[in-house]
């Protein structure tokens, strides 16, 4: 494994701005002074996936009290129809009033029952049957059975929830053959499907929640609503009835504090008893003080957008080559967060499952001045205006961004938005932009899903207008791979051919961290950072 391709145990400073269909608009606080080679140095901070501060003689399960979670961003929306589900917005919130059919158990690195009681494939991966459990009720008393999930997914399509798409893309139709058995009968062979039952498709919605216009939360959660303030905080109460015992916590408290050092003292106050966390020197406070928790690492978590389309700087190849070999991940790093992020160029890095020994582009600043010259001598002006938010760490990136690159010869502009709306308006709807920061944040448990989103050709978040025939083929295998290793095999070619044609600015990753209290104990981790709490409780 060359150190180029090494981007292991370091982290990103961040400041997520929002959610839009799946990719995270980030301005994130990274390092400068670096090398020619964009290789990285041990990390300061030595951050891996997984568990951190782990928990000892927990003892008996104390029953009562209220349970309040601090959410990366507030709930606007408790349709899972309607909102993009993630750790970071809603996935939470929702799946308490929900559940999912499976859920991601990310220490063994696989998909298990939850409301469902287990899901099989077919030897070709093309038919995948799903039984539910006996017994299992809606809060409304209702049964769920196979008519109420087919008509839940159904639901979501139709209302063309975020991920409904590649559902339809994917699953040709759906059997019901009796109450207990669901038969998802599939377009091609495909494994993704599992990662989209743990999410918002997964989140079954009883048939009753919708009468005409008006949409009641009515799942099979183990919580009920009752307080929904938006922006403020949802107030859910536990279940008697839940299919898998009443939950310990008589109510759960979800919020959403504005700024991580607001909630980082919450959290330390006991005003908060857990939290999901993205700035990175919050996350290494809340480690370092002894906090449990559980790290997770999303691949190509920190990176800029290039608009390819027709009259734009990036149009040109070599304007997007240019600009990855001027930029030096770990000279960002050690400039701007003290050598403790997790810089670098690869698609993924060896925290994560997927990574792969293809080396990334590198930096070399030579070379991107040649490239530069080439473009402006068939009339590029050289300059690019960069898209960001008017805040302090993403006026430091943005800087940081503009001095590498005004090295080798661009006229790299700054444009500041005010608000996170005006960000994401400009890149999803308007697509009014040069370059900008974003995110793609590929799972661990299933990249596919993202990557083919935001990298084929016409894909519901490609905001960069990306086009690349190659990519859609690579595409398009990795989608039919059902192995580990044969996804792997693909995934090398994605780094290969996106080295090539740089559909991205990649500049490393960003850690996330779900923390909660030293007396909190029974936290569920999941699929991109979501957490449940149905076996929660307070001591």
């Amino acid at each position: 494994m060359s150190r180029s391709s090494r981007r292991g145990h370091r982290k990103v400073a961040a400041v997520a701005l929002a959610v839009s269909a799946g990719l995270f608009v980030s301005s994130c606080a990274d390092s400068g002074n670096g090398g020619g080679s964009g290789d990285a140095p041990d990390s300061g901070s030595g951050l891996s996936i997984g568990p951190v501060n782990e928990q000892s003689g927990e003892g008996d399960a104390v029953k009562g009290g209220t349970l309040t979670f601090s959410g990366y961003s507030a709930v606007t929306n408790l349709d899972p129809a309607k909102t993009q589900i993630a750790g970071s917005v809603a996935g939470s919130e929702l799946g308490a009033i929900y559940d999912t059919l499976l859920r991601y158990d990310p220490a063994s690195k696989e998909f298990v029952p939850k409301l469902a009681e287990s899901m099989e494939p077919s030897s070709d991966f093309k038919t995948w049957t799903l039984e539910l459990r006996d017994g299992v009720k809606f809060s409304d008393g209702t049964p769920v059975d196979s008519a109420a999930v087919s008509a839940s997914l159904n639901r979501y399509v139709t209302n063309k929830g975020p991920q409904s798409s590649l559902y339809a893309s994917k699953v040709a139709s759906v059997d019901t053959p009796d109450a207990s058995t669901v038969v998802f009968n599939l377009v091609d062979p495909w494994t993704g499907i599992e990662s989209l039952l743990s999410t918002g498709p997964g989140m079954i919605v009883a048939p009753s929640a919708q009468q005409g216009d008006q949409f009641t939360p009515i799942g099979a959660g183990a919580f009920t609503l009752e307080k929904f303030a938006p922006n403020e905080e949802l107030i859910l109460d536990a279940r008697e009835d839940y299919f898998d015992g009443a939950p310990n916590v008589d109510k759960l408290r979800l919020i959403s504090i504005v700024g991580s050092q607001s909630t980082t003292e919450s959290l330390k106050s006991g005003g908060t008893d857990v939290a999901y966390m993205r700035s990175l020197p919050n996350v290494l406070d809340l480690i370092d003080s002894g906090y449990p928790g559980f790290v997770d690492i999303p691949s190509l978590s920190y990176l800029s957008l290039v608009n390819t389309a027709p009259g734009r700087p990036g149009a040109d190849v070599r304007v997007r080559q240019a600009l990855a070999l001027a930029t030096d991940p770990v000279a960002l790093d050690n400039r701007l967060n003290e050598g403790k992020g997790l810089p670098g160029q690869v698609i993924f890095q060896d925290t994560s499952r997927w990574h792969n020994d293809v080396a990334p582009i590198g930096v070399d600043t030579a070379k991107a001045k040649q490239l530069l010259d080439e473009a402006k001598a068939d009339g590029f002006d050289g300059k690019i205006t960069y898209l960001t938010l008017q805040e302090n760490s993403a006026q430091a990136m943005a800087l940081a961004l503009q001095s590498m690159a005004n090295a080798v010869g661009f006229d790299f502009q700054i444009e500041y938005v005010n608000s996170v709306a005006d960000v994401v308006k400009r890149l999803y709807a308007d697509r009014d932009f040069d370059m900008a920061t974003g995110s793609a944040n590929l799972a661990e448990a299933d990249p596919f899903e993202r990557l083919y989103s935001n990298l084929k050709t016409g894909g519901r978040n490609n905001a960069a207008s990306f086009s690349d025939p190659e990519m859609d083929t690579l595409l398009d295998q990795l989608g039919v791979a059902t192995s580990n290793d044969a996804k792997i095999e693909v995934l090398a070619k994605i780094q290969e051919r996106a080295n090539e044609v740089v559909p991205w600015q990649v500049y490393g990753n960003t850690p996330w961290l779900g923390v909660w209290g030293q007396n909190v104990h029974g936290i569920q981790q999941s699929l991109d950072g979501i957490m449940f709490f149905d076996k929660a409780w307070k001591n």
